[in-house]
């Protein structure tokens, strides 16, 4: 049996939780922007509208993305032993990578946050799946 990559586990727990977190959270806001939704029922003009349809895209975006990235910790997690699925672990970070740079790309342009804010969040928030990836990509580099 292959030593198990520690790196690419703890990363792996890390977005499992991670995930978790932006699931439930998606789903709440989800909800809460529905009820607001049926309870107001004043009309708000086209760019109101506009914009919450950007921010309820946004939060789909954010909760399928925590899905991938629930899905990417679990693969991570149970392959970290097995250097053979690093590509499968390269691909699906990869992915949850993207999932979160469009996440914040499209809340920003609902939001209209602020830059440096913006910049911030990116930063750490590609920190866990930067390390997850450094962790799939060493069993591949040991090979060589």
């Amino acid at each position: 049996m292959e030593k198990s990559n520690k790196f690419l586990k703890i990363t792996g727990i890390l977005m499992i939780i991670g995930g978790s977190f932006a699931i439930i959270g998606g789903i709440i806001i989800l909800l809460l922007g529905a009820l607001y939704l049926f309870t107001n029922t004043q009309d708000s003009g086209l760019v109101t509208e506009t914009v919450g349809r950007i921010a309820e895209i946004s939060i789909a975006v954010a909760v399928v993305g925590g899905i991938v990235q629930f899905i990417t910790g679990i693969i991570g997690v149970k392959n970290a032993g097995k250097p053979e699925k690093a590509n499968v672990c390269i691909f699906f970070g990869s992915i949850t990578a993207l999932f979160f740079i469009a996440s914040q790309v499209l809340s920003s342009i609902a939001g209209g946050t602020q830059s440096h804010y913006n910049a911030l969040s990116m930063i750490f928030g590609l920190l866990i799946p930067a390390f997850y990836l450094i962790g799939a990509v060493q069993p591949k580099s040991k090979e060589q």
